[in-house]
């Protein structure tokens, strides 16, 4: 699957300190970002950039984001959009996927989440999270289906998120906490949530079968890997 190494986001934001901790915490995670302050010259360097992912606040100087995400899809650039906005609307939602975005995230968001989304997004990019193999799993993300050894396995739409998570980080640990915000964006439901959800996707993945591919990873987390 696709190094984190090797992705370029372009960040279309006018707040200066919040692009600063956005950039800086994607370079820390080994992203490579550019950075535009206003609208036109976001969508400037959108037209003429090599990025995997585009992060594009709404609210811009000289040209809105709803705007820019419509002229590029019309450009035929297909370059993923992960729309940053405090506008939280159902309304704006739809304003914003009716444009061609791919994803919405709403300010204030945890950087973590704005990772793991963009990670997500830079894959659908470059086609390798259509599938996935790891020993005998074979998880087909196109077509929602995981098998083992040849046997299909039925997930529960909770129990899919987690091993597709898992699947797309493998084989690095995934916090708990990163868990939990692709669950219940970081508030679930009760204390043990997690716990049990982990349980029973060990339940349908490993336990039918001799050799475990979920490991816990005592202080950090969970990761999928033989």
């Amino acid at each position: 699957m696709k190094s984190t190494a090797n992705i370029m986001v372009l960040l279309v934001e006018d707040n200066m300190d919040i692009a600063g901790t956005i950039s800086d915490y994607l370079t820390i995670e080994g992203i490579e970002c550019d950075h535009a302050f206003d609208g036109e010259t976001g969508f400037q360097r959108a037209l003429t950039g090599e990025y995997d992912v585009i992060l594009l606040d709404i609210m811009l100087p000289f040209r809105d984001g709803i705007s820019i995400c419509n002229a590029l899809r019309n450009e035929g650039i297909d370059t993923p959009v992960l729309m940053l906005t405090a506008r939280d609307t159902l309304a704006d939602k739809l304003e914003g996927f009716g444009a061609g975005a791919d994803d919405y995230l709403v300010k204030p968001f945890a950087l973590e989440e704005l990772l793991m989304r963009t990670r997500v997004l830079s894959r659908r990019r470059s086609g390798e999270i259509r599938r996935f193999s790891l020993g005998d799993l074979v998880v087909d993300f196109e077509n929602r289906h995981v098998a083992r050894s040849g046997q299909a396995i039925s997930l529960s739409p909770t129990s899919w998120t987690i091993l597709e998570v898992l699947a797309q980080n493998s084989p690095h640990v995934v916090t708990r906490s990163r868990l939990s915000m692709a669950l219940w964006q970081g508030d679930p439901p009760d204390t043990n949530a997690l716990k049990t959800h982990l349980y029973k996707l060990r339940m349908r993945i490993d336990k039918p079968f001799n050799q475990n591919l979920i490991h816990t990873v005592a202080g950090q987390g969970v990761a999928l890997r033989e």
